[in-house]
């Protein structure tokens, strides 16, 4: 495949690129690389809903489901106006690898909703909610498939999905993960995504050789994602130098004041209002070509590709968002001596908490958040540990090792049940 082919793949094929390198290394044969690269099902539903105005409007769902070998479908639902049926097929597919990868018995898979999420009232969200859980719900289930939230939903819908699936299968608090703590959410859910990339990212660090108190971190992307890595770096003494949001970034060579960016962006303020934006303004792509030690590229993806690579300064690159950096570009960063930290490890913390999750609600026993911190420290940091190895042995890089570790225990366990 050329670099240029790779420039213009669809997210399902940037995926299935690496699948295929991973294949390549593990030696499988074709019966299996096509099995494990197609997804399972996928299902496409209309989802009416009457307006605020009494007008009637039509969007569309989406809900595939990738791999179940190694136990029951789990991947978010997300609201945008771009979601499609690649893109969906594209993140199942990223879901099987990264929960194969932090070692949680789920396979992989995704929905969303093509809507403008923003146009809606809470009103509008709840019925389009209700009526896209209601076109789905034969395929979902606590030992099936298990929804959890992503990009424009939040626990609300979560709650809303659960109680819709309660109105015909009574109540299944284990049906969906991202709920409400007062309906069996978990503790520490929201912010596990970012404390996921702060964990993945110090392991890099002490891998490298730099400390925490010398490392200088640029993060494009403010949201839940962002903020809550930017909330534990911080804490663990780095020095945040750079945010973004969909408007622009701000820069401070002198670090910025974390907690009270975080405390001032209730109501979704911009970045360049808040008080506590010291230093300059500048461009979400003039962020990525900072000076500093890491860059968490946490909003977008395909933000770092052949016109920018060559101008990465980071010695680490942590993936907080899915794909940020398209597969032909690996090789201009390593060879600049760039560090990257994959998306299927960096941002698997969300998907380690929601097992959590579902395991209470199994249980039907609550953990603390000391045990919850606990549990996920120990399961990153072993997945950060288990790439590292894989890469040294194979001579291969840290996102090639993740995908061959990743492929081989779902195809391991595909054989073990049989086709």
């Amino acid at each position: 495949m050329t670099r240029r082919h790779q420039q213009t793949m669809s997210p399902f094929e940037g995926v299935n690129y690496m699948f295929d390198q991973a294949a390549d290394r593990l030696g499988l044969d074709g019966g299996m690389r096509h099995l494990l690269k197609m997804p399972y099902r996928e299902l496409q539903v209309e989802v009416p809903i009457y307006r605020d105005d009494g007008s009637l409007e039509v969007f569309q769902g989406y809900r595939v489901q990738h791999d179940a070998a190694r136990g029951p479908y789990k991947g978010g639902i997300r609201y945008h106006h771009e979601v499609n049926l690649d893109e969906v097929r594209a993140l199942a597919s990223l879901m099987t690898w990264k929960t194969a990868l932090v070692d949680v018995p789920f396979g992989g898979a995704k929905g969303g909703v093509a809507c403008d999420a923003r146009s809606l009232s809470a009103a509008e969200l709840e019925r389009l909610t209700r009526r896209f859980t209601q076109r789905i719900w034969l395929i979902l289930g606590p030992n099936r498939d298990i929804p959890a939230p992503d990009l424009n939903t939040n626990s609300q819908v979560m709650a809303w999905m659960m109680d819709e699936y309660g109105k015909r299968y009574g109540h299944t608090p284990s049906i969906v993960t991202g709920k409400p703590i007062e309906l069996g959410g978990s503790r520490c859910r929201e912010a596990a995504t970012g404390e996921g990339v702060s964990i993945t990212a110090q392991d890099a660090m002490r891998a490298i050789g730099l400390a925490e108190d010398r490392a200088r971190v640029a993060i494009q992307g403010f949201g839940n994602v962002g903020s809550f890595a930017a909330q534990f770096l911080h804490d663990a003494g780095c020095r945040v130098v750079a945010v973004s949001d969909v408007h622009g970034a701000v820069h401070d060579p002198d670090g910025l004041d974390v907690p009270a960016l975080r405390e001032q962006g209730s109501g979704h303020m911009p970045l360049a209002g808040r008080s506590a934006a010291t230093g300059r303004a500048i461009s979400n792509a003039e962020l990525l070509e900072l000076d500093c030690e890491v860059l968490i590229p946490a909003a977008v993806g395909h933000v770092i590709h052949a016109g920018n690579a060559a101008r990465i300064r980071a010695r680490l690159v942590v993936e907080a968002a899915n794909s940020p950096v398209v597969p032909a570009v690996d090789p201009i960063l390593e060879e600049n001596g760039v560090v990257i930290v994959p998306d299927i490890l960096a941002n698997a913390g969300g998907v380690t908490v929601s097992y959590f999750e579902w395991v209470q609600n199994l249980q039907q026993f609550p953990w603390d958040e000391d045990h919850i911190h606990k549990e996920l420290h120990a399961r990153m940091n072993a997945a950060c540990e288990q790439v590292r190895e894989v890469a040294s042995r194979e001579k291969v890089s840290a996102r090639l090792a993740a995908y061959m570790i990743a492929v081989d225990a779902v195809s391991r366990a595909r054989t073990l049940r049989g086709i």
